[in-house]
């Protein structure tokens, strides 16, 4: 091959290979052939293109993915491309004439011959006479002299396509070194596209895996609002370690979390997971902040030894209006206030989970109402541009300079998400970022009524008595029969079985939520009572009449709840 064709081939794969997705490959191809080496080309590639180690199933099935070619003279025919003299205008790339879209390769036929045999063929030589009308479309034969080369696309395992290049009538015609020249450029452009073909799966199977980590939409507890917003690093890299999640607990209150796992790859993607999947196991046990995040950290360690990430995770007492917090190695939230005041909290930093041997520490805060908690990631305050601390500092500034906009009001939650996200430039985009913000609402103290009961036989009635009255001071006179039934049932089931004092709750939201808690870890279930059975039906009438109901398992034993609708 003469050294000018090396350099030729040289710079067209370099061009090729730079391409990530499918029509940037062939783009590239398109774009170093024309009109250097052809002055047309039209590219077929498979229809589905098979992915790894699949074994496509039916015919095989050519695509026209793109056609090239040189500016038609407008003034003569000249320069008009042509693979017959008596017929132009064959396709769009050589002349204007249509060329076929779809070409079912025939079993046996010409064109799988020639695509079986790998090798380039020029347009004049046997196989191609009969190959190329089946893959054009019928009616024309190809020019005589050597203008015109198909070349099949092999990629590792398989043909995926077919390149036809063609030179019009007043340019030399291809020479033998010029079928090595096209082989070459058929073998980068088909291993770039099997390369385009694996990434666009795995950049499929990576969106699916964060799409299916990441909460599809929050919870709606009384007495918080919520939002979030998660962004990827880049169109290159969308996955990443980052989550967050918010889940309703016992008692109206709601665990706020959000995580970081190192790395970018479908390994982060799926220990993030794993470790969300943790979190959420434990905020159903009820256990405090630190010991949640004791546990990550031992869940860390069993997944490996360089299983690190970032955590913060934070639960919110509507009723108390407190916020208790631990962090194992992540940014510092920050509280805006009412008033515009934007303030970084001090929580202990802790180390991050996976790191092993450290405890944890919590810390209780106020959480007063219309008060907003910012939860982040780090991509969100560090970058190649800045670090972590004066990124926190700008988002500070930021929070307080929307703030102001609305005065005295709070600062709507979901527009405030966008505000806090435009901080980010051009150059700040190094890692994904994950926002959780959440308005303390709270539940005014007027609307919960909360005792201690003895676990006695005269509880239950007791029982029913605070509920009336409690009914009675909110109006609420129309639910007295349920709740009263309803109450009885759950209470007297607790006595039965608990040691210490059972408490009993009520909370006048957008509906009545009632709450009896003792120190039996044993959760009750539904079960057919049989006629000769004293008890076991109380659970059957709690779910004929309530709205909702459940129970939820505590470190200290359990609660069981029930929720009737507000009376119109």
């Amino acid at each position: 091959m003469r050294s000018g064709g090396s350099r030729f081939v040289g710079a067209a794969t370099r061009r090729i290979a730079r391409g990530i997705d499918l029509d940037e490959i062939v783009l590239g191809l398109c774009r170093a052939t024309v009109p250097t080496f052809a002055d047309a080309i039209l590219v077929y590639l498979r229809d589905p293109l098979p992915v790894g180690d699949e074994r496509p199933v039916g015919p095989v099935v050519l695509r026209l993915r793109r056609t090239d070619r040189i500016p038609l003279d407008p003034d003569t025919d000249s320069g008009r491309l042509s693979l017959l003299p008596s017929q132009p205008d064959l396709s769009p790339a050589v002349g204007g004439g249509p060329a076929a879209e779809l070409c079912e390769v025939e079993a046996g036929g010409p064109l799988a011959e020639v695509l079986r045999g790998v090798r380039p063929v020029f347009g004049d030589s046997q196989a191609a006479r009969a190959a190329l009308p089946e893959l054009l479309g019928e009616g024309p034969s190809v020019a005589t002299g050597q203008r015109t080369v198909l070349a099949p696309l092999r990629g590792r395992r398989r043909v995926i396509g077919a390149a036809v290049f063609v030179r019009r009538p007043d340019r030399p015609p291809f020479e033998p070194d010029d079928l090595l020249v096209a082989a070459q450029l058929a073998t980068h452009t088909a291993l770039g596209v099997d390369k385009a073909v694996l990434y666009g799966r795995e950049v499929y199977i990576a969106d699916e895996l964060q799409r299916t980590m990441l909460p599809d939409s929050l919870p709606q507890p009384t007495g918080v609002r919520l939002a979030s917003r998660y962004l990827p690093a880049a169109e290159t890299a969308r996955v990443g370690g980052d989550w967050y999640d918010a889940i309703p607990l016992p008692g109206n209150r709601v665990a706020l979390v959000v995580g970081d796992v190192m790395g970018h790859s479908m390994t982060s993607a799926a220990i993030m997971g794993q470790l969300r999947t943790t979190a959420q196991t434990l905020a159903g046990l009820d256990l405090p902040p630190q010991e949640v995040l004791h546990h990550l950290d031992e869940q860390a360690q069993r997944l490996g030894t360089d299983r690190m990430a970032t955590c913060l995770y934070a639960v919110y007492d509507p009723v108390a209006h407190r916020i208790v917090v631990a962090n194992a190695g992540h940014p510092p939230p920050i509280l805006l206030h009412r008033g515009g005041r934007a303030e970084v909290l001090r929580v202990p930093p802790g180390a991050p989970i996976g790191v092993g041997g450290v405890d944890f520490e919590a810390v209780e805060l106020d959480a007063p109402a219309g008060a907003t908690l910012m939860l982040y990631t780090d991509g969100l305050v560090e970058s190649r541009m800045r670090d972590v601390w004066t990124g926190i500092e700008q988002l500070r500034e930021r929070l307080t300079a929307t703030a102001r906009l609305t005065g005295p009001n709070p600062p709507p939650l979901e527009p405030l998400c966008d505000e806090v996200l435009d901080m980010l430039g051009p150059g700040d985009r190094d890692d994904d970022v994950a926002l959780l913000a959440a308005r303390f609402e709270g539940i005014a103290p007027s609307d919960v009524a909360y005792w201690f009961l003895d676990p006695k036989a005269q509880t239950a009635g007791q029982a029913r008595r605070l509920a009336r009255r409690a009914l009675a001071r909110w109006d609420l006179d129309d639910l007295t029969d349920a709740v009263e039934l309803l109450v009885s049932e759950v209470v007297t089931n607790a006595v039965r079985y608990a040691e210490r004092p059972i408490t009993l709750r009520l909370l006048r939201t957008d509906v009545l939520r009632c709450e009896v808690g003792d120190d039996v870890p044993q959760l009750p279930r539904l079960r057919q009572a049989r006629p000769s059975d004293e008890g076991g039906r109380g659970l059957y009438l709690v779910n004929r009449m309530a709205r909702r109901w459940g129970a939820t398992r505590l470190s200290t034993g359990k609660v069981v709840w029930f929720e009737l609708a507000m009376p119109s």
